[in-house]
C-alpha cells in the first residue's frame, strides 16, 4: 500500500506535472493575465464554458446519486450549487455584455473539446466510483482557483483596464478557494488513506486524461484567432 506523503491532489498533481503546467501556464491563460488575448477567443470560450458547466452540474448530480452517506451527498450538491448560482451567473453577467443573453448561451453549438472533456467526465463518473469521478472533475475545480490566484498577482490583472480582470478576480476570491479546498478535502476523505499502487494509478490516469482535455479546451478559445 502506498502511504500518503501530502494530499491526494498534490499527489495526481505531482504525477501529471507535464500535463498540469501545460494547463495552468497556457497560452489562453496567460492572454486573460496580460488582457492580449482576443476578445472573440474569450467569448468563444466563455460560451462554450457555459456549456461545459452544464455537463459538471450533471456530473455533481451524478455523484450525489453515487454516494453512500448524507456527508457525501451533501458535499457534492454544494458543489453544484456554486456551478449553477456563481459560475454559471459569472458567464451570463459577461456576456451580457457582449450582447448575449442566457437564452444564446443555450443555444451555442457544442464545440468537439467541450463534448470529450464533458463526455469523459461523465463517463469515468457511470464507470467508477465515486472517487473516479471527482478525480475527474478535480482538475476544473482547482485548476481554476490555481490559475485565478496566480494571475491575480499579475501587475494590473485586477485593474479595469485588464478586460478579463472580472474572470480572473472571481476565480481568486475567498469563497473559490473554499471550494477548491473541500475539493481536494473531498478526495482524501474518498480515498480513506491507504491507495494500492494500481489504484492510484488508475487514478492518475484518469487525472491526467481530464487536465489534457483541460489544455484542449483552452486551444479551442485560442484556436478562435487563427
Amino acid at each position: 500500500m502506498m502511504a500518503p506523503s501530502s494530499s491526494l491532489f498534490e499527489r495526481l498533481k505531482a504525477a501529471a506535472s507535464d500535463e498540469w503546467s501545460a494547463y495552468t501556464d497556457h497560452a489562453f491563460v496567460r492572454g486573460l493575465g496580460d488582457g492580449s488575448l482576443p476578445q472573440a477567443c474569450f467569448r468563444h470560450y466563455l460560451a462554450q464554458d457555459y456549456l461545459f458547466l452544464i455537463h459538471f452540474a450533471r456530473a455533481y448530480a451524478l455523484a450525489v446519486y453515487k454516494s453512500r452517506n448524507l456527508a457525501d451527498m451533501r458535499s457534492a450538491g454544494k458543489t453544484m450549487s456554486a456551478l449553477l448560482d456563481m459560475e454559471m451567473g459569472l458567464h451570463v453577467r459577461l456576456c451580457a455584455g457582449w450582447g448575449l443573453s442566457e437564452a444564446d448561451l443555450e443555444a451555442t453549438p457544442e464545440a468537439s473539446a467541450t463534448m470529450a472533456y464533458t463526455r469523459y467526465v461523465l463517463e469515468e463518473g457511470m464507470r467508477g466510483d465515486l472517487l473516479d469521478l471527482h478525480v475527474a472533475l478535480v482538475p476544473c475545480v482547482i485548476g481554476y482557483w490555481e490559475i485565478g490566484k496566480a494571475l491575480a498577482a499579475w501587475p494590473g490583472a485586477l485593474e479595469e483596464i485588464n478586460p478579463y480582470h472580472e474572470w480572473i478576480g472571481e476565480y481568486s476570491t475567498e469563497a473559490y478557494r473554499e471550494v477548491a479546498e473541500e475539493a481536494s478535502a473531498r478526495l482524501d476523505r474518498l480515498a480513506g488513506g491507504n491507495l494500492s499502487e494500481s489504484r492510484f494509478a488508475d487514478l492518475v490516469r484518469i487525472f491526467r486524461q481530464a487536465t489534457k482535455l483541460e489544455v484542449d479546451f483552452w486551444q479551442m478559445g485560442l484556436d478562435l484567432a487563427d
